[in-house]
């Protein structure tokens, strides 16, 4: 196992540095805490260690820096990780795990198949269109879920595109207030759609569409865009921070459109 994986302290050491190349030099050590799960106190001698070791290079004024010891360190234990998480995919995971797919025609138990990811469900087939392959573990029909295993190679995925749509409460207009017009654009140009709150749906139903989710949106937006599905969310404006919130924890990217008539 690669070192920084060996000991707690080394995968700590590895996150701090990494908020601190991502921050300087304006690093709080309260804000690293909270994003790694550890104490304040712990942040604290993890950096005087890691300014000890040459890492770090402070100021005196709680105004940290990575040294090029320090970037070189991060980016050998990256490319490290990169290795080993490699290595778990292609010689450990695809060994033993079966994944569930839709047949895109007939195929027989053992069949040498392609993976290739549409609208958020995975497919095979015997056509050469990806780099992922596997086997079957079944006969099938066209159509039927069929296990495979054997995973070599990505499985590529579709950049999926957020879009966070305000609706404003019932106090002011509700769906009433709402720009269907641009609405039923946006709504047109996804394949998946949550709301949450009531106003939502109303607004929804006006330009005659159906949600595909209405309890666990956040959840559920997250869910779609790690299988590559673009999607809508339409939430009341008191609910948009916290989903705006769970997606940046997510680190996926979103775009905020305030569909208050104006």
């Amino acid at each position: 196992m690669i070192d920084i994986l060996q000991t707690k302290s080394g995968i700590t050491k590895f996150q701090i540095l990494t908020e601190v190349a991502a921050h300087q030099p304006n690093v709080r050590q309260k804000e690293i805490a909270e994003k790694i799960g550890v104490t304040p106190q712990a942040v604290s001698e993890y950096i005087k260690e890691l300014t000890a070791e040459g890492f770090i290079f402070s100021d005196g004024r709680v105004r940290y820096r990575i040294t090029k010891k320090g970037v070189e360190w991060v980016l050998e234990g990256a490319a490290d990780m990169k290795r080993y998480a490699n290595f778990v995919m292609s010689d450990i995971i695809s060994h033993v795990s079966t994944w569930t797919a839709i047949a895109d025609e007939d195929l027989e138990k053992g069949d040498n198949v392609y993976l290739q990811m549409r609208k958020g469900l995975l497919y095979v087939s015997k056509m050469n269109i990806t780099s992922a392959t596997g086997i079957t573990i079944s006969s099938v029909e066209k159509g039927d879920d069929v296990g495979v295993t054997n995973l070599l190679g990505m499985i590529e995925l579709e950049t999926a595109s957020i879009t966070v749509c305000k609706i404003p409460r019932s106090e002011r207009g509700g769906s009433r207030n709402v720009d269907l017009e641009r609405l039923e654009k946006l709504a047109s140009s996804k394949s998946f759609i949550a709301v949450i709150g009531v106003e939502s749906l109303v607004a929804l139903k006006k330009i005659n569409m159906e949600p595909d989710v209405m309890y666990g949106a956040k959840e559920s937006i997250v869910e779609a865009a790690f299988h590559g599905l673009s999607s809508l969310v339409l939430a009341i404006d008191e609910e948009v921070p916290q989903i705006m919130s769970r997606l940046e924890i997510e680190n996926l990217e979103y775009e905020l459109v305030d569909l208050t008539v104006q």
